[in-house]
């Protein structure tokens, strides 16, 4: 009888580089990991690949020109507006030293308040209810910003303060504060929006207003004077390489994932699922940042990892329909009920407080905090048991 269930192991690779090849390289690394550690292959198996991986070993590289080329040829000459970008020096900062490269007459950035679409804030709702401040209906220049709400808008994690980060990064930055994406308009009619999950929104709303605008994945589609790209998602989701290069989100990633799972069936003889993933779509409740600053969680991933779970709440029978069992009898009752559930539990009490998300996003938030996000070494995860429940043999 099992005595375990879901299970997922980082597994330590080699330090990977452009042009390595890393469909190889992720099979042996599983192979050896099984063998030095004496653990089962299963079919269902499901091996998933960091994003960061991927793109390094692809070579999709941008430099700063080549993404500020590609802005001019899309938005001309003139001073440009960038809206609703995040805080980070590792995701947008550099982005941003290509923006002012592709604009000398200047850029606007219009901050999101109190945090950015990501949480990282400037300040608090509590400041904002004793300020008096509305944050749908008011807006700032940066002289405004500071008068009412002061200077203390360090990050309390990272220990910056992004608005003067962003402002003294560059000649000629100027700094507002708005929600209200036609703003900027104010200031120029050519726009960058910045954001991730509501950037289609955000040029909706622009658009119809008149802007000139295109959004961080509409940057990069195609390469610059031999550059890499990303024809569905830009920019968005690429991270700092250098001080002048940007590593871009991978492509071809439904390619990767069919010919890395081919690969582990040919070395295992077991059929195992694939995925890449990327940020894990939690959020931390002390700082209220919520983890996904790329544009989704996983890019690619195998047939087998389509769909959502569908499981019956076991304490919710334990509470009510069992409620009158124990020991072995609760349990063989319970395993029964598992094996008698509906294909499709959805509305029913059954299923109530369950996780209604789809599978790769659960595994990207499980593969995200097993690998992390420094010096542990381990850009592969190896899920086991995730398909199991409590009736498995």
């Amino acid at each position: 009888m099992r005595a375990t269930g879901v299970t997922a192991r980082g597994i330590v690779t080699p330090v990977f580089q452009q042009g390595d090849d890393l469909v190889a390289a992720v099979t042996k690394s599983v192979c050896d990991a099984a063998a030095a550690e004496r653990f089962e292959l299963h079919d269902r198996d499901i091996v998933a690949v960091t994003e960061a991986v991927v793109g390094r070993t692809q070579g999709n590289y941008a430099t700063c020109e080549q993404i500020a080329a590609d802005i001019r040829a899309k938005l001309g000459e003139g001073p440009i507006g960038i809206v609703f970008p995040i805080f980070s020096r590792n995701r947008f900062s550099i982005l941003l030293r290509a923006m002012t490269m592709a604009s000398p007459e200047g850029v606007v950035i219009q901050l999101s308040y109190p945090s950015d679409e990501v949480g990282n804030a400037l300040v608090s709702w509590d400041m904002l209810d004793e300020k008096g401040v509305n944050p749908y209906s008011d807006s700032f220049d940066y002289a405004g910003f500071r008068r009412v709400f002061g200077m203390n808008t360090v990050h309390p994690f990272t220990g910056m303060d992004y608005i003067e980060f962003y402002r003294t990064c560059a000649p000629k930055v100027e700094v507002v504060f708005s929600n209200d994406p036609a703003y900027i308009l104010q200031y120029t009619k050519k726009v960058i929006a910045c954001d991730i999950h509501t950037r289609a929104r955000t040029k909706r709303i622009l658009r119809a207003k008149g802007a000139q605008v295109i959004g961080m994945d509409d940057i990069m589609t195609a390469s610059v004077d031999g550059s890499g790209f990303n024809p569905q998602y830009g920019i968005l989701g690429s991270n700092k390489a250098t001080e002048d290069k940007v590593k871009l989100f991978p492509r071809d990633c439904d390619a990767f994932v069919r010919k890395l799972q081919q690969a582990l069936l040919d070395a295992t003889g077991k059929h195992m699922e694939v995925m890449v993933y990327g940020d894990g779509c939690f959020k931390d409740p002390v700082g209220g940042i919520w983890e996904l600053a790329d544009p989704v969680v996983s890019p690619a991933y195998t047939d087998g990892l389509v769909g959502t779970p569908n499981e019956l709440k076991m304490k919710y029978f334990a509470d009510n329909d069992l409620k009158e069992l124990s020991g072995d009898a609760l349990a063989q009752a319970m395993r029964e009920k598992i094996r008698q559930k509906d294909s499709n539990l959805k509305g029913q009490m059954a299923s109530q407080g369950t996780t209604p998300r789809r599978y790769t996003d659960l595994l990207g938030s499980l593969c995200d905090l097993t690998s992390g996000s420094g010096d542990r070494g381990t850009p592969v995860v190896l899920i086991q048991g995730y398909f199991t429940n409590f009736a498995t043999d």
